[in-house]
This record gives structure tokens, C-alpha cells and sequence, in this order.
């Protein structure tokens, strides 16, 4: 197998070959690279908001216990 796509001109081995697998392949790739991009922002949202949370949490109990209010 080997001795067989060695014998291949250049071009097919590095143009042909790989534009068929992302022909194939592409969508896939696509949905793959879609769902981490979208996980990833996801996750970034929950921190932020996590954030968020925590500095109104103690931005009110530190004025709750100084006797202010908001």
C-alpha cells in the first residue's frame, strides 16, 4: 500500500488526497469545531455570570452589615 501512494505524483498525494478528506470529512470537522466553540463559550457564560453572582452577593452583604442599604 505504502509502495503504491509513494508512486503517486506529488500533487496528488498533497493536494487530491487532502482535498477529498475535508470533502468528505468536512462537515464533520465543522460540526466538531462548532460544538467545542459553542461549549467553550458556554463555559465562559457560566463563569461570568458566577462572577457577577459573587461580586452582588458581597457587594450587598458588606452593605448589609454596615447598616446601609443599596
Amino acid at each position: 500500500m505504502k509502495e503504491t501512494f509513494m508512486t503517486l505524483p506529488g500533487w496528488v498525494r498533497w493536494v487530491a488526497i487532502p482535498a477529498l478528506a475535508l470533502l468528505v470529512f468536512g462537515t464533520l470537522l465543522i460540526g466538531l469545531i462548532t460544538w467545542v466553540l459553542g461549549l467553550l463559550f458556554r463555559i465562559l457564560l457560566f463563569a461570568a455570570l458566577v462572577a457577577v453572582l459573587i461580586f452582588v452577593v458581597r457587594k450587598f452583604t458588606s452593605s448589609s452589615s454596615s447598616g446601609g442599604g443599596w
